[in-house]
């Protein structure tokens, strides 16, 4: 088995699914528009990846090659489903916050590709620790993204004020085409610090 530290790493930095592989941007530009709903939805799609991941594995050798992704999809749905209705039951406002995009999860490529990628060919302890390696990249991602479109648009980090009120807020941010000018920042900023640490 790989070292579990190994794939963690690698799902948060190496191979993150929101900065490194740009995949998943439907709901990392939809969502971020505050923190708490960038973590919320970070943490729904941390625990769908580790259980399909896990389910994918037990059953890799069960299910036939030429079925694998609908079965795959199945399994994602039943998982997203439970988090879906615990979302419901213990966080309304944070569900209906998120809304249409928490059903989206299934269809999320994120998790089909780490479904057929690592968990199909690997062992379900190492799949395990490849949805939290990924799951925790997605969520530290959407976190930052929210942090600071929340921080810059409403003057409010976690929907506590800290910008006095004279501050200019700059709405754009909290809006459509402030998700694209931030991933795009952000983005620009890590590649630098990699490209620096590799020269």
């Amino acid at each position: 088995m790989a070292n579990p530290i190994k794939i963690l790493k690698n799902g948060i930095i190496n191979e993150n699914p929101t900065f490194v592989q740009v995949i998943g941007m439907c709901p990392t530009l939809a969502v971020t528009s505050s923190a708490i709903n960038g973590i919320g939805m970070g943490l729904s799609t941390t625990a769908v990846l580790i259980f399909a991941n896990l389910f994918v594995s037990l059953l890799r050798k069960v299910i036939p090659d030429k079925v694998r992704i609908p079965c795959f999809i199945v399994v994602i749905a039943t998982f997203v489903t439970i988090i879906e209705f615990m979302l419901k039951a213990y966080l309304p406002a944070l569900n209906a916050s998120l809304g249409l995009y928490i059903p989206l999860i299934v269809v999320n490529c994120i998790i089909l590709a780490r479904a057929e990628a690592f968990a199909s060919k690997n062992g379900p302890i190492a799949s395990v620790f490849d949805g939290i390696g990924m799951g925790l990249g997605f969520t530290i991602a959407l976190g930052v993204l929210g942090l600071v479109r929340e921080f810059i648009g409403s003057g409010t980090l976690f929907d506590i004020t800290v910008l006095p009120e004279a501050f200019p807020r700059t709405l754009l941010f909290v809006m459509a085409p402030g998700a694209f000018f931030t991933l795009a920042c952000l983005m620009a900023a890590l590649n630098h610090f990699r490209n620096k640490k590799k020269a």
